[in-house]
């Protein structure tokens, strides 16, 4: 019996760590880490020995001989990443290349050579850090000054509950992802570390004024803004980015409970990243099956009340460049009393499905019934199942409406066409916002800087979507900041970092006076 890694992975790489036969792949070390969607065990390799389950913070990892319904197509994706099959024993599995006196074993893959990249001098001071910011970026870097440095670490957050985009930003039947908060939240109590909850930087305290009682900060906001469509009737009530749609549904301080109105009918979520299907998925479950999720309550009452009964997913791009990844798709496959359509508008949509290897994205949608939508048609009401509809190769260029949503004008193989609809949520990405007191890229939305360091601010970092941008999921953020901690700490060592005035109880009596 093997293991295999499912939906959830998060790629934070910490079942890598822990691999006695090192059969988890790519390694962080490995090219294809940094593109990869999950990762995968090989099943020649795994001695079943379960240290990966254990590690796994997001319960990713489960003996194939256990795994259920839609997980069980997990036990052939992780196979297939080897060229092998699920049923293949390790026999069978061997090539020459493998054989040897000694049969088949478990060390099938090469070991990389030790790295010892947190060697510091051995007078080295405790640093004060302050690290903007608990979403994973903001507590991967803590984690690692905490584990690796006897630093002093300052949590500081505007929201009055930490967690940042694991609390507020993953959809809430989603608890396994959500679980790696958990293991974020250990650190909260950690006895180097100070929380300030409620504190706002540049409202609350000023940059400045946080620069003074810290040898560095380091800022880990995130991209807190949504990306706009750009055409007619984007502010019409009922259009609204998905991602206020999500964290209404968790509950988020910032977002009213009676932001979000649902119809009776269709939405349209334009986008085809993992977000629009997190919020498409919301729309189409039976409310019911979400009851025991983390969904807050007025998102539940509203689900049950606006009876949406189809929801359709706008991509400008084929298939085959669709945003989403694969596991997420697949789930959505899996989704109780939900039909998933291809709508046919476009013969080029069809083409790249057909075309597609079974490992290609567009592949994916192979089996997933195709037709023509006719638009005028309004979903039925008296249907016992729902449906989400992907419609690629298709632009909105307009949404109608008087006083509040009423329609999408979208573009399509044959011309312009109008889909009615009730609610449009803009799926679209994400862009970073100018954090107080620092330089900003209006282009790229992020804060320029050198492996992390802000130019011109000696002793300011930056990590996770604020640097690079809004790409990679929750693990992309752990080599991100080992890249900045790393260079904060040469900082250090090399002796430019800027002597604070103020200390961590001076400090401690600022922000209890300047909290929201």
């Amino acid at each position: 019996m093997a293991y295999a890694i499912t939906q959830t992975c998060c790629t934070d790489a910490t079942c890598v760590t822990v691999c006695p036969v090192n059969c988890i792949h790519p390694t962080p070390e490995e090219r294809a880490f940094g593109s990869t969607e999950m990762l995968y065990i090989d099943p020649r390799a795994c001695i079943d020995c379960g240290a990966c389950a254990d590690a796994c913070p997001v319960d990713a990892v489960l003996p194939v001989d256990g795994l259920t319904g839609g997980q069980r197509e997990y036990a052939d994706i992780n196979a297939a990443h080897f060229g092998l099959t699920a049923t293949m024993s390790r026999a069978e599995a061997e090539t020459p290349e493998d054989s040897g006196t000694a049969g088949p074993g478990p060390n099938l893959h090469p070991w990389g050579g030790p790295a010892f990249d947190r060697v510091l001098p051995a007078d080295f001071r405790p640093l004060r850090v302050a690290i903007v910011g608990t979403g994973p970026a903001g507590m991967y870097a803590a984690e690692d000054l905490l584990l690796h440095t006897r630093s002093e670490v300052t949590l500081v957050d505007r929201l009055p509950v930490a967690g940042g985009l694991v609390r507020y930003g993953v959809a809430p039947d989603h608890p396994a992802t959500k679980k790696i908060g958990d293991a974020f939240a250990r650190f909260h109590t950690h006895p180097r570390v100070r929380v300030h909850l409620g504190l706002d930087v540049g409202a609350g305290v000023t940059a400045g004024e946080l620069a003074a009682h810290h040898d560095a900060v380091i800022y880990a906001v995130g991209a807190a803004a949504d990306r706009r469509l750009g055409i007619p009737g984007e502010d019409l009530p009922g259009s609204l980015p998905a991602t206020t749609f999500v964290a209404w549904s968790n509950a988020h301080p910032e977002v009213a409970p009676d932001a979000v109105a649902l119809p009776a009918g269709r939405a349209v979520v334009v986008g085809s990243g993992n977000v629009a299907l997190d919020a498409a998925r919301l729309l189409a479950s039976d409310p019911d099956s979400l009851a025991g999720t983390a969904i807050a309550g007025h998102a539940w009452e509203e689900l049950r009340r606006g009876e949406v009964r189809e929801v359709v997913l706008l991509g400008r791009r084929g298939p085959e460049h669709a945003a989403y990844t694969g596991p997420e798709l697949l789930a959505l496959r899996h989704l109780p009393g939900v039909d998933l359509l291809v709508d046919d508008h476009d013969a080029r949509v069809g083409a790249a499905i057909d075309a597609a290897g079974p490992g290609d994205k567009a592949g994916l949608l192979r089996g997933v019934a195709r037709e023509a939508v006719d638009w005028s048609l309004a979903p039925g009401a008296a249907a016992r199942r729902r449906r989400i509809v992907f419609r690629f190769l298709s632009s909105p260029v307009e949404i109608r409406g008087d006083d509040t949503v009423r329609a999408v004008r979208a573009t399509g193989g044959a011309g312009e066409q109008e889909i009615p609809a009730g609610l449009v949520l803009r799926a679209v990405g994400h862009r970073g916002v100018p954090p107080a007191g620092l330089p900003f890229d209006e282009e790229t939305g992020t804060v320029p800087h050198e492996r992390g360091r802000v130019s011109g601010r000696p002793g300011t970092y930056v990590v996770g979507w604020i640097k690079r941008g809004p790409s990679g999921g929750i693990g992309a953020n752990r080599a991100c900041a080992a890249e900045t901690v790393g260079t904060l700490l040469a900082d250090a060592v090399a002796g430019v970092l800027p002597a604070p005035s103020g200390g961590q109880r001076a400090f401690r009596r600022l922000a209890r006076r300047r909290r929201r």
